[in-house]
């Protein structure tokens, strides 16, 4: 299900320090790592995968050390290839996940049943709807917590 995020990505959320979000700010720097996100909305989907956990596996790219901000320090960031779609839609997306590694990121940390998704701008989603993922096991899994 589709969750609110904290807005920084796509700079909904107004911190000075990112006016037109983090994302923006990311872009150029992944574009010279090989990753080209311009056909991708500048934000995330936010995908509720609770009460599962996400298992990075495989990224299909991975970038340490990104010093892609001034005022943060450098970050680590994966990105795992999916496929999207709303529910009821026939057609799925190409998709990313979209992983900064929790162990550099130093802000906005997700609650862990949380992805960050990037997608081409998909019209009429909205908060609370259901959205599946699909992916390849060796990639990535969800596992449920362990008690």
């Amino acid at each position: 299900m589709l969750v609110r995020g904290h807005g920084v990505a796509s700079g909904k959320n107004p911190d000075p320090r990112f006016p037109a979000g983090t994302l923006a700010m990311q872009k150029p720097f992944f574009f010279e790592l090989g990753l080209d996100l311009g056909d991708f909305y500048p934000g995330t989907l936010n995908l509720s995968v609770a009460p599962c956990l996400f298992m990075p596996g495989n990224p299909t790219h991975s970038f340490p050390g990104v010093k892609w901000s001034p005022s943060l320090p450098a970050e680590n960031f994966s990105f795992y290839s999916c496929r999207i779609r709303p529910a009821g839609e026939t057609s799925f997306v190409e998709a990313l996940v979209y992983w900064p590694h929790p162990s550099t990121k130093p802000e906005f940390h997700q609650d862990p049943h949380v992805i960050e998704i990037l997608a081409p701008e998909l019209p009429g989603v909205a908060y609370g709807q259901e959205v599946e993922l699909a992916h390849y096991p060796e990639d990535m899994s969800f596992a449920m917590p362990e008690a």
